[in-house]
């Protein structure tokens, strides 16, 4: 049993959500699949939303500088907060895409160093710590 090793939690690189749609819209999805345009009805979905979202690229970019605001993902461990912690600071996260608290983060410590949580997209912590800042995550 000493040769076994638990590999690490493999953490998703997107984030599911559920749409609904008209029969004529998903009709028209299939019959475009059908023809070989699109490998399936997520592959459609996906790219007319990053087309969409492209055509909106510097609305969206005035925005993030607006907001002061980090794109992409934006990992805070446990040593990150330990830091803030030393320094007096409290940390406002402000993220559009994945923010990550490890998971070695404890409540208390998430609680001391963190004052607000903007996330537009997805947090990744642990249930304790989530629970704890539910008052601060907006």
């Amino acid at each position: 049993m000493s040769n076994i090793r638990q590999l690490r939690d493999r953490v998703p690189e997107s984030e599911k959500i559920t749409i609904n749609l008209g029969f004529v819209d998903l009709g028209r999805i299939d019959l475009l699949v059908q023809e070989g345009f699109y490998s399936n009805r997520s592959d459609f979905i996906r790219t007319a939303i990053r087309n969409h979202l492209d055509t909106h690229g510097a609305t969206v970019t005035q925005s993030i500088e607006r907001h002061t605001m980090e794109l992409g993902l934006r990992d805070y461990s446990v040593a990150d907060l330990e830091a803030l912690k030393a320094a007096g600071e409290v940390l406002h996260v402000r993220v559009v895409g994945l923010a990550r608290i490890d998971a070695a983060v404890t409540p208390e410590l998430a609680l001391e160093t963190i004052g607000s949580i903007t996330v537009l997209g997805a947090l990744q912590a642990s249930a304790a710590v989530k629970s704890a800042l539910a008052d601060r995550i907006k």
